[in-house]
């Protein structure tokens, strides 16, 4: 049975929802589902813009074949070829033979390398600013390399303002039969994982979404939806998501806060991290979150650390090195670029006390990252001659807030 949703007066969402899926890319827990995303364009030509991930194919081809109602599918435009996107390509060839395929040079070379059964007369190839007309409607392709695949392209619809944005402007979270972001409380509900999406998926690559977004300047005053892969279908209020767009990609924090994270064997060092967090609110620096790297996905860590802009990292020594949750992840924001934040330290250990002076090495190893002179190092546990230190701490995180607020 199908579950389709209107876009507009000829374009339909055909996707479906996937909620039994525990690790997205088989890495990032996925609490709420996930979307996946495809659109027909029912014009003179039927268009299909992106297929689906096969955990959902049955609704994916049940939809296809509602909204074409017997009509023949012309065209296939694959924007990503990543297989949560292209993995029902070859349904749709076996279902609809005489259908073209549009997609860039680079998408080809991968669909061949996933083994896709596609001949070259059904390829249509196509590059930076070519378009296509399908009866009333003309769209245009932008390449869009790195993001966050190398293939990657964005098309846009210059007849209504649909601009279909591949992986960009999408989100973890299933839709749960809504479609559009203004029908969802999305600054309260939806945000978290917009941003864990984001950084996490595209976090490395913010030159080319700031190429990209460069790219589509000239097109902004005529973009009236953003239809992405994952997550919900943008008609109001663009400017919101293209503003944390420019947060994430340019590395810049969206909002002044401290962002602790600690890891504890046996107590010492968590204590030490919630008295540093009790003495921040005393000093009126209330914007803050703590997580413990041992329990906590480093998925949402990255999330948050794109989120704020001061970050403590209070860590054990550990057979003279890191404690290695966080190790890990400070190797993840080397990974994803991370940079642009202002750091503060507290180590701890019972012996060859190292964990600072090898979390700073590695803090240095970023971009742009400013660590504060003042630091706290406990043998052990936190005891009185150590508050003067925990103090003086506060007092400059504080005071860096308050500085760049």
């Amino acid at each position: 049975m199908h579950c389709y949703r209107k876009v507009t007066d000829d374009l339909y969402w055909v996707g479906g929802n996937d909620r039994r899926l525990a690790l997205f890319e088989n890495i990032h827990p996925l609490y709420h589902g996930v979307s996946y995303n495809s659109y027909v364009l029912l014009d003179e030509k039927a268009v299909l813009f992106d297929t689906a991930d096969w955990a959902i194919g049955r609704q994916f081809i049940d939809n296809v074949t509602a909204v074409l109602d017997g009509r023949t599918l012309d065209y296939m435009v694959i924007n990503h070829v990543e297989p949560d996107h292209a993995a029902s390509i070859e349904e749709i060839l076996l279902r609809w033979p005489k259908v073209k395929i549009i997609t860039t040079p680079k998408a080809v070379i991968l669909l061949h390398q996933f083994g896709f059964p596609i001949e070259a007369e059904q390829i249509e190839e196509v590059k930076e600013g070519d378009t296509r007309t399908f009866g009333k409607h003309t769209i245009t392709f932008i390449e869009a390399p790195m993001v966050h695949w190398p293939e990657a392209m964005v098309t846009f619809d210059t007849t209504n303002g649909v601009l279909f944005s591949a992986d960009a402007f999408g989100s973890f979270r299933s839709l749960d039969g809504k479609l559009f972001a203004d029908e969802f409380d999305f600054d309260g509900e939806w945000i978290d994982d917009a941003r864990r999406y984001y950084t996490n998926i595209v976090g490395k690559y913010g030159v080319p979404v700031q190429a990209l977004l460069k790219k589509a300047a000239p097109i902004l005053g005529d973009i009236k939806y953003i239809c992405p892969l994952h997550g919900p279908v943008w008609r109001k209020d663009l400017g919101y998501i293209l503003d944390k767009y420019q947060h994430w990609s340019t590395y810049e924090p969206e909002e002044k806060g401290v962002m602790i994270v600690y890891a504890s064997m046996y107590g010492g060092t968590e204590r030490a991290a919630e008295i540093l967090a009790a003495k921040l609110a005393e000093r009126g620096v209330l914007n803050t979150r703590m997580y413990d790297v041992s329990s906590t996905n480093v998925s949402y860590l990255i999330s948050d650390l794109f989120k704020y802009s001061h970050l403590v990292l209070a860590s054990v020594t550990y057979n003279l090195g890191i404690f290695p949750p966080m190790h890990n992840f400070l190797a993840d924001m080397k990974a994803l670029n991370l940079q642009n934040r202002t750091c503060a330290i507290i180590e701890n250990g019972s012996w060859a006390i190292r964990s600072g002076t090898l979390m700073r090495e590695e803090l240095e190893k970023l971009k742009n990252m400013t660590v504060l002179d003042e630091g706290v190092t406990l043998a052990s546990s936190l005891r009185e001659q150590n508050l003067g230190d925990m103090d003086a701490l506060a007092d400059a995180i504080a005071a860096s807030v308050r500085k760049e607020g």
